[in-house]
């Protein structure tokens, strides 16, 4: 982090945050945002200002633990054209806990849980959905597998460093604000049944539940809207929540595999930690709610490493194929080719595709891939 010659924001306050162990512990909030060289940045243990649930829980496994939170971002952000997709973090509060709104988990009726990380289903479950079926506190927060406590809906705790409205700032640098009903999400639950399984009428439960109705709220896709002459984001109390996609340039802070914030330092060892205690208390699809754990895919066939679990012999079978066929198509760099990324630029996750390979055209669904990329992946 560059050198910084203006400290904006310094919080230091106690708090009990649950039990990491079989006693409770106390911890404390540290975060400090600091401006220098157009930059501005925040520095955290991702510890909360405020008091948060009990984790591990009936639907999060994880126990909460400090982090070494590293994030920057542009102070003069500009609004472009066209919008970007924001995976993992999307940004940042002013009390140094990172906006995580979107899951890793999918409808997946082999689960004991119903839900694991096979993207197959085309539904991704939504945090904030009925049920909580992810063990969110009464913050709308929760914990990952590397203890990092993040939200996923806004909570009045969050107000609680709010500098006017202002409650942090967004990936591409825009700030974020909360003005309750002030403002309002142009995103609609959809009317209907599901036309797939898990079926069942739109209830919010998943991310596909709901559709953008441009003009119908005051805001836009991404949860943005100019105010007085300033591009803005807005936490809302219905979906989206927090804004999902960006419309600036997105910091390279943000960019990492699937969005992952901060340093990495010490994960390692809380991962051993927490599959130590996950063994422990046994029971359960326990990789379906490590939301944002490594991928520990090793070298599995293309399609897997693309697009995550593939079942069946057959798609094993097609290794070997589809690994030339990628490296064909990216001058030998593994991962979607450009055609089938393009494929899908414009469509919804789930929606057909096809798109033109050497060997012709090909057909299938768009999927969200292990690094975020919406990209067609073939009917194979």
């Amino acid at each position: 982090m560059k050198k910084n010659t203006k400290v904006a924001l310094l919080a230091c306050s106690a708090l009990a945050v649950g039990a990491l162990t079989a006693k409770a512990i106390s911890a404390t909030n540290q975060v400090k945002i600091t401006t220098s060289n157009g930059q501005r940045c925040i520095q955290s243990n991702g510890i909360p200002d405020h008091s948060i649930g009990q984790f591990p829980n009936k639907g999060n496994p994880n126990f909460i633990s400090t982090q070494n939170t590293k994030l920057c971002v542009t102070m003069t952000p500009s609004k472009g054209s066209q919008a970007k997709d924001l995976r993992g973090s999307t940004g940042f509060t002013l009390n140094g806990v990172t906006i995580r709104p979107g899951t890793a988990d999918w409808y997946d009726a082999s689960s004991p849980r119903g839900h694991s990380r096979d993207r197959s289903s085309g539904w991704n479950l939504d945090g904030m959905g009925p049920g909580n079926t992810l063990g969110l506190d009464q913050n709308n927060a929760h914990v990952d597998n590397r203890g990092l406590y993040h939200y996923h809906g806004p909570s009045k705790s969050i107000m609680n460093a709010a500098q006017g409205t202002l409650i942090g700032y967004a990936a591409d640098g825009h700030g974020i604000h909360y003005v309750g009903s002030n403002q309002t999400s142009s995103w609609q639950l959809k009317k209907g049944t599901r036309p797939s399984a898990p079926g069942g009428a739109y209830d919010g439960t998943y991310n596909q539940d709901f559709e953008y109705v441009a003009g119908s709220g005051s805001l836009d896709e991404c949860n943005g809207a100019t105010v007085n002459g300033e591009y803005k984001y807005f936490a809302t109390d219905t979906y989206p929540y927090f804004p999902r996609c960006a419309f600036g340039t997105v910091s390279s802070d943000f960019s990492g595999p699937r969005g992952v914030a901060g340093s990495q330092q010490g994960n390692q060892q809380r991962n051993q930690i927490n599959r130590q205690q996950g063994g422990q208390r046994g029971g359960g699809d326990q990789s379906a709610t490590l939301e944002n754990g490594n991928e520990r895919q090793g070298k599995g066939n293309f399609l897997q490493r693309l697009f995550g679990k593939q079942q069946g012999q057959n798609a094993r079978s097609r290794q070997q194929g589809n690994r030339r066929f990628a490296q064909s198509n990216n001058g030998g760099r593994r991962g979607p080719p450009q055609q089938a990324i393009s494929a899908c630029a414009s469509a919804s996750i789930g929606n057909s595709c096809s798109f033109q390979t050497p060997r012709g055209n090909l057909s299938g669904q768009c999927v969200l891939t292990p690094d975020q990329q919406k990209a067609c992946r073939p009917n194979r």
